[in-house]
Order: structure tokens, then sequence, then C-alpha cells
């Protein structure tokens, strides 16, 4: 906090950033990790349900209760997609189906993904804005000590180390959002993989002439 108050203007807009931060980091932890988790607990049980039904009727009701965040249902709507006067028209009938699956997967995806950028950028770009941090603090407590007569120890050692403190600060922002980004990417992945899967069973479903 005395670094803080003692700091000059950039000193302050550093320390804001890093605050920044800090704060989009955790939002998009807090939010992805209880998304993912349930998404994760979610897909299993509505793959298990879908094979189990007896229908594609009785399948849609039951991942309807089972599906929470609409992660596997984009899927199944593709089986029932509506073909309207387009070029997508003069592809057959399992050409489209894996043009709207892939497409489902997309759209999927990029909500797997939400945050994944920010968790990236920040811990990549936090160490740095707080060594900035530092080397600005240094810099602007050796020239306001430069015209002192007489210097101690303390004198020198008080600024500099208030100044370490930004450094310090940069990397406690850093490392949390580079652990969450690797743990929620292994998530990630192990959805999408099932999902993946499951568009191919779903192609091979309709290549059976079942739908």
């Amino acid at each position: 906090m005395d670094f803080f108050n003692h700091g000059d203007a950039l000193t302050r807009l550093i320390a804001l950033i890093l605050l920044f931060m800090s704060i989009a980091s955790w939002v998009v932890m807090l939010r992805q990790f209880w998304w993912l988790a349930r998404a994760r607990a979610d897909v299993p049980r509505c793959l298990a349900a879908f094979w189990q039904a007896t229908s594609l009727e009785q399948a849609q009701q039951e991942l309807a209760v089972f599906d929470r965040h609409h992660t596997v249902r984009p899927l199944l709507a593709a089986l029932n997609g509506q073909s309207g006067p387009s070029l997508g028209d003069s592809m057959g009938v399992l050409a489209q189906l894996n043009r709207q699956l892939r497409q489902a997967l997309h759209g999927v995806s990029a909500r797997l993904n939400w945050g994944q950028t920010v968790l990236a950028s920040v811990g990549s770009i936090a160490p740095f804005v707080g060594l900035l941090g530092t080397v600005w603090g240094i810099f602007h407590a050796l020239t306001g000590l430069a015209n002192v007569s007489s210097l101690s120890l303390d004198q020198v050692a008080g600024p500099v180390g208030e100044s370490l403190v930004m450094t310090a600060a940069g990397l406690a922002v850093a490392i949390p959002a580079v652990l969450a980004f690797n743990v929620l990417g292994r998530w990630i992945a192990q959805i999408e993989g099932e999902l993946e899967g499951f568009a191919h069973d779903l192609r091979d479903y309709a290549q059976a002439g079942r739908v």
C-alpha cells in the first residue's frame, strides 16, 4: 500500500492493470470450474440415456433433463436439421448431416473454451507487467534520491524492496491463471473427445438408415 501511495501515475496504473487482470481471471476461473464440472457430469449421463432410449423422441426428453448446459442437444438437433433452399441442398443427406454435426461441435466447443484466451493472456502477460512496475518503481525511487547529499542503506533498500512487490504481484496474478488454464484445458479436451465420439456414432446411426 505504501508503494501504491508513494508511486507516480504510471505505477498506480500498472497496479490497477494487475488488479483488473486478477479480477478478470478469477471471474473466468470460478465460472468455468462450475460450468465445466457440471458438463463433465452431464455428458456421460446424456450419452448413456441416449443409447438406452427406445426412440429419438424419448432420447430428446431424457436429454432435456440431463443436459443442463445444452452441451449434447445441439448434436442431436443436427439429426432433425431441416434443409432449406440453399447450396447445401445439393449435398447428400449424410454430407449435410456431417456439416450440421461439424457446426454443432464448433458451437459447443466455443462455449466450452469461453475465457481460455483470458487465462492464457493473463498467465503470459501479468509477470511482465509486474516486472515493468518493479523496474519503473526502482527508477522512480533512485531518481528521487539522486539529489540527496548522503545516502544510507535504508534509504535505498526501502524503495527498492517496495518496488519488488510489483513483481510478486505479477506472479501472484499469473500463477493461478496458468494452473487453471491447464486444468480447464484437460477438462475441455475430455468433453470435446466424448462429443466428437458421439458425433461419429450419430453419423453411423444415420448411415444405418435409422433416421
